[in-house]
């Protein structure tokens, strides 16, 4: 594995380990300090502040108006739907039903990746995001027989959290091509400033009226929590997935999406909320092998040097 695709899969580690702290977070944050919409828009203005002042020190990237409407489109399927959609979902089901409907994403981007980007849908690959998926179904598979749940699913919130898991898929795989041309804050500058546009008249009033920003019991708690929210899940998540997105393919970046659980499980055992079982390393290894295998297969370009490769040598052999 070369240099560059080695940063790739440590961006999109990092930003899976800082989604899986998050849903915990947002979760304490949904009981009474924010609402999804302010938390979102809180998320998605801080997010464009954040990038736009990044870029005044960095050198400027031209981008044209086709490039623009693509950005558009991936603001409004990677960010605005995706962001509020889950936000609302996870308020209205618990984590287990919103973990259970994530463990789709690497299948669903396999999926779109072979329709849209002709990638193949190779043995490897399809066993890897099986075993991966065996993994992250195993950790949520323990907490709903322990109880781990705090809140029943519903039909509506789960509803919420698999449009949510599809618009991300979608934008995983149409990003790809432009992720590789633009730099990444390039692209999440445009990304998050269209996005705030969109959800700015949704959530103005209640992100102003918000409780978090209030002083009283646990305030301060709550205003580091969401502090977290917008520099790590927000900000520096986003930064970093353009990044994978530049050197690795969309199927090996949705498989790290089993890490979350994984995550949610290591912080609840750290405050002292779970203890560690058999279940927890047994997964992390089932992820890792998963992950391994898609790494492993042949993408597009491989396939294509194979065919290229087959068909010159009668030429060489004629010669």
């Amino acid at each position: 594995m070369t240099r560059e695709k080695w940063r790739g899969h440590l961006a999109i580690f990092i930003t899976n380990i800082l989604f899986g702290l998050n849903i915990s977070i947002s979760k304490t944050l949904l009981s009474g300090w924010i609402s999804p919409v302010g938390l979102t828009l809180a998320r998605i203005a801080f997010g464009a502040a954040a990038f736009w002042t990044l870029s005044l020190f960095l050198k400027r990237e031209r981008v044209n108006g086709r490039d623009l409407l693509l950005l558009l489109a991936c603001a409004l399927l990677g960010i605005s739907v995706n962001q509020t959609l889950f936000i609302f979902g996870l308020e209205r089901t618990s984590p287990i039903d919103a973990g259970l409907i994530a463990t789709l994403n690497p299948m669903l981007v396999m999926l779109i990746a072979a329709a849209v980007l002709k990638e193949p849908i190779t043995w490897k690959k399809a066993g890897g995001v099986l075993v991966g998926a065996c993994g992250a179904l195993l950790i949520i598979w323990q907490s709903a027989s322990t109880g781990g749940g705090d809140k029943e699913g519903s039909l509506t919130g789960n509803l919420f959290c698999l449009i949510s898991v599809v618009s991300y898929c979608v934008y995983l795989v149409i990003s790809r091509p432009i992720s590789c041309r633009l730099g990444p804050v390039t692209l999440m500058k445009w990304m998050f400033l269209f996005a705030t546009v969109m959800l700015l008249p949704f959530g103005a009033r209640d992100l102003v009226n918000a409780p978090v920003f209030a002083p009283g019991d646990g305030a301060r708690e709550a205003l580091l929590s969401l502090i977290y929210v917008l520099v790590g899940a927000t900000f520096l998540a986003y930064l970093f997935i353009p990044m994978a997105l530049k050197r690795i393919r969309p199927t090996t970046i949705s498989m790290y999406n089993y890490l979350q659980p994984i995550v949610a499980g290591i912080a609840a055992i750290i405050v002292g909320q779970s203890i560690l079982t058999w279940d927890k390393p047994v997964a992390t290894l089932l992820i890792f092998t998963g992950v391994y295998l898609v790494t492993r297969s042949k993408s597009r370009a491989d396939v294509e040097r194979e065919m290229k490769k087959e068909n010159d040598e009668p030429r060489a052999s004629l010669n």
